[in-house]
This record gives structure tokens, sequence and C-alpha cells, in this order.
């Protein structure tokens, strides 16, 4: 891939792995040190690739790769080893985690003191990534909040006056559909821009989860050379994430016909059909439960969501800002605790065995859409009741 072709992460990767193949090569400079700063741990896998290829034999692996940790060891120990050569390799790989240490409080004087007397000499058999993950980097570096801008600002000054930086800013949806066609395409697949983009919509970006999804689809379609948008609804979870909130905002907006039409949809494209009632009913109840405590925090922006969504109970990024506008649409508490008993009813009747799974949903769905008809006052129940 070409830097100028691709958005700031991708481009920083690709000079940083030039620049270690030419080193590993003898063809070009390695600096003593790098620093990897941000958390996009897909970009920071690449980089660590890199330099393992280059630079790590696998048969001395185990003497020539260290992986330290800022908690647990200190500065000047991992700098002692650095100036210590091997009697085993004649290269030394050391990856330091937690970067953060060295600027949580204190003014970490005698640390940068000893970090800038090695760089003045530093072991030329020697090469020392820091891991600088506390950092988020976006896409644009102008929405950079200002926490992370003031911590990138410290850490150019002191780090970055020996050593690379390597900005592993968060992949924007057009590099990832990028990358998605491109690497589907080195694989001898076309892939339809319709379904990258789904894939990419689905799965907000997440570029672990994108490669992970696009190896599935590769071997799903093995033989064929084609990834369609079928391919993608078919297999990635995220996509069958899409449909159902696609399926809850028709029912919070009261859009029978809608809701009936993509409940259809969602069955016809699930591998297990019919069989897959009880999942669909488990992800309805969950949306439905995520959004009752969306309404009792009074939750209103994406920001907000993750305190008021516990770990595990989160919706995937994609969601957050439809799920709460789905919440916003119910006027009380008991229009949700309603739509829970009615799913809980039909989780029943379906464990039940009945005769038409699908009918059960489809009735399910059809009672949700619907509006919900005010309790007559129990003074009138009493006295019809007493007639």
């Amino acid at each position: 891939m070409t830097a100028g072709r691709w958005g700031a992460g991708f481009s920083a990767v690709s000079r940083f792995v030039g620049e270690i193949e030419a080193a590993a090569a003898g063809t070009g400079p390695l600096q003593p040190g790098y620093v990897l700063a941000g958390d996009e741990v897909f970009l920071l896998d690449r980089c660590r690739a890199a330099v393992l290829k280059g630079f790590v034999p696998p048969d001395l692996k185990d003497f020539c790769l260290s992986d330290m940790d800022l908690n647990g060891t200190s500065i000047f120990e991992i700098l002692d080893r650095a100036q210590t050569p091997s009697l085993m390799s004649p290269f030394q790989v050391i990856f330091i985690r937690n970067v953060r240490q060295l600027y949580t409080r204190g003014a970490k004087k005698e640390e940068f003191a000893a970090l800038d007397r090695y760089f003045r000499s530093p072991n030329p058999q020697a090469l020392l990534i820091f891991v600088a993950d506390f950092l988020r980097i976006p896409s644009d570096n102008r929405r950079m909040e200002m926490d992370d801008k003031n911590r990138f600002e410290r850490l150019r000054e002191t780090l970055g006056e020996h050593c690379g930086v390597v900005e592993l800013a968060r992949v924007n949806e057009e590099d990832a559909m990028r990358w998605t066609l491109a690497t589907a395409q080195e694989a001898g697949a076309r892939m339809e821009p319709d379904a990258a983009r789904e894939l990419v919509d689905a799965l907000g970006a997440d570029m672990m989860m994108i490669a992970s999804e696009v190896e599935k689809l590769l071997l799903y379609t093995l033989g064929r050379g084609k990834i369609s948008l079928g391919d993608v609804e078919t297999m990635v979870v995220g996509a069958k994430q899409r449909s159902l909130y696609e399926l809850t905002d028709a029912i919070s907006a009261r859009d029978r016909t809608r809701a009936l039409f993509l409940l259809q949809g969602l069955l016809n494209s699930s591998d297990a059909g019919e069989d897959a009632a009880i999942g669909h009913l488990y992800m309805l109840a969950r949306t439905f439960r995520q959004m009752l405590v969306i309404l009792e925090k009074n939750v209103r922006d994406s920001r907000a969501i993750w305190q008021a969504l516990w770990q595990g109970f989160r919706m995937p990024p994609f969601a957050a800002d439809d799920l709460i506008r789905q919440a916003r649409r119910y006027k009380s508490r008991r229009e949700l605790t309603r739509a829970l008993r009615l799913v809980a009813r039909a989780d029943l009747e379906l464990r039940s065995s009945p005769p038409d799974k699908r009918i059960v949903l489809e009735r399910l769905v059809y009672e949700l859409a619907s509006e919900v008809r005010p309790q007559a006052p129990l003074f009138s129940a009493q006295l019809s009741f007493e007639v």
C-alpha cells in the first residue's frame, strides 16, 4: 500500500515497516528506539510483526526478544538489559509496555535522566520499542481530546527527543473499506463494494474484528472468487445485529408493516431458519433491557451510554445513537416492561415446541409494534365483574 493513498494510521505504519525492512536488509538506518503512540491494536500488531520479521529469528526468539512492563519493572532495569550484550544472540529487541508509568504523578527526573544518558550512547545491537497505547489518536488529529493532546505533546518532548514516533491513529471507515477490498483482492477474491461497506458499518470500523471476519468470509467463499453482500449478511454477526436493530427501530416507531418485513428478512438470512428463533428472542430481550436502562438513566448521547451500560452489556458502537433514539420513543418504564413481558411469554411458547415458530415470532413482533392500550380503571373492572 502506498502511504499517500491512505489515512494517517496506515501511512505511519507503512513508513515504519519500510524503515524496519530497509534496516534489516542493511540498506537503511535504524533508530535506537521507537514510540508506537496510539491504541489502535490492529496497527500495533502490524508494527510488532514487522519488527519480529526483521530482527527476531524464530530459532533465537527466546534469547533476543523481551517483553517488559513498567508496571513491574523499572526503566533502570530495562536500560541495563539493553546495554548488556546477549551471549546467545547478536541483537536484542525489547518491547516496553505501560509507558504511562513514566508520566504519572511525580517529576520522574531520574528516569528521564537515565533515558537521556542511554540514548546519548545507545547499544547499536539493541532496539527499544515503547508501546504508548494509553493515547487515543482519532483519524482526524483536530478531534483529539485535550487530555490526550497534552499527553502526546509531553511524549514528544521526552521520548520523542531520542526515538522515532509512530502515530497510530484510529482507522476511519474509508480506510477500513479500502483495506477490506485490497485484502480480499490479494487473496484472489473480488469483494463487492456494498459488501465491504456493510461489513465496516456493522463492525464500527473495528479493524481487529474486520480482519477476523474477512478471514472467515474468504474461507466461506473459497473457490468462488467473490464475496457478496449476502455472504456478509449470512456470516458476519455484526451484520445480523444491525438487522436486529433495524427491527427494533421499526417496533419502537410502531411501524408494524416494516417490522414484519424485517423479521422475515432476519429469519430468511439465518442459517438455522426457524431454529434460530430462541436466539432472536434473546437479542430482543437484551435490546429492550438496554433501552430500559437508557430511559431510566436519561442517557441522551453516545458518550454517556458507556457509563450507563456495564461491560458485557453494551451494544456495538454503530448502534449506540440508534438505540438511544429508539429508547426515547417510549414514554414510560411501563411500556418497556410490557415489551419484556411479551418477549418472555413468546420464549415460554417457543420452548413448548409449537407447530410453527415463525407464527409465534410474527405475533410477538405485531404486538410489540402495536400501540399500548390504556388500562381500564380498577373500579370499572370491579363493576363489570359484579354485574
